[in-house]
């Protein structure tokens, strides 16, 4: 685990995309799961950029030994905390994330963003492959926030933010099957926090990104997709709304999930 920067500074729900009415405060702390590229860097790009301290885990730790030192020179006001987390290994994150936020003074927004893709599909003898996919979508991200959550109660506050996907909206054919059966359990699993967790002090939000220029979507490139920089502007401006479910970008991507909710089968395995 590496700190380096300043001492960090002092630091109801509503449905679909709208904004809270109500205030809530700046997330100063923000700890960032798969951090090490994609989305998870851009968020802390963005994140950092906003005069946010952060605490950045992945695997990659060279890439995030790498991100750190690029933030800190950009924004040198700011403190970045990295270490190495594997969200397979339950026990490494129930350590590791209240480490993490002593180390950085708290946590005030925990994104679970870590997972994987390349599925295959059912049945072509690469079961081991969609199950590793079902794996650390769902156990990966059950232990982050099983991690966080606790966290949350303990403070009295905090903002957990769960990164699903718009494939999560109806089964997905091919490669994606596994991947949008692993986000589905997601939307379920993040609503039944929020139950758990109305009228307290504790936020969560469900994003459903659709098709972003990142590794996980390599080679597959779908309808309407936008490049990494304009994904993560408002994969971060949704975050920063807080609402319950957010679609990213929102054009077109509530309405063609609505869409995607109703269409015959035969009609939805034409289109994806």
């Amino acid at each position: 685990m590496h700190v380096r920067g300043v001492a960090p500074r002092d630091s109801a729900d509503v449905h679909g995309w709208h904004p809270q009415r109500v205030p809530h405060p700046t997330r100063q702390r923000i700890l960032i799961t798969g951090a090490s590229s994609g989305l998870g860097a851009g968020m802390a790009r963005r994140f950092a950029a906003r005069g946010r301290d952060l605490a950045l885990v992945a695997r990659r730790t060279h890439l995030l030994d790498e991100l750190r030192d690029e933030l800190l020179a950009a924004h040198p006001g700011i403190r970045v905390v990295t270490a190495a987390m594997d969200v397979d290994d339950p026990a490494a994150v129930a350590d590791g994330v209240p480490a993490l936020a002593a180390e950085l003074g708290g946590v005030d927004r925990f994104v679970a963003n870590a997972g994987i893709g390349n599925g295959r599909p059912v049945g072509t003898g690469a079961a081991a492959v969609n199950r590793a996919v079902l794996a650390t979508n769902v156990l990966g991200t059950h232990a982050q926030c099983e991690a966080a959550v606790e966290l949350f109660r303990a403070q009295g506050s905090g903002h957990l933010v769960v990164i699903s996907s718009v494939a999560s909206v109806r089964g997905m054919q091919g490669s994606r099957t596994a991947y949008g059966a692993s986000k589905a359990a997601l939307n379920a699993l993040a609503e039944g926090i929020r139950a758990d967790l109305l009228g307290t002090g504790t936020r969560v939000t469900t994003v459903l990104p659709g098709y972003i220029e990142t590794d996980i979507n390599a080679g597959r490139r779908g309808p309407f997709t936008v490049d990494l920089d304009t994904g993560v502007d408002a994969l971060v401006a949704a975050i920063e709304r807080e609402p319950v479910r957010a679609y990213v970008p929102e054009w077109p991507w509530r309405p063609v999930s609505a869409l995607l909710r109703v269409l015959p089968l035969p009609v939805l395995r034409r289109l994806t």
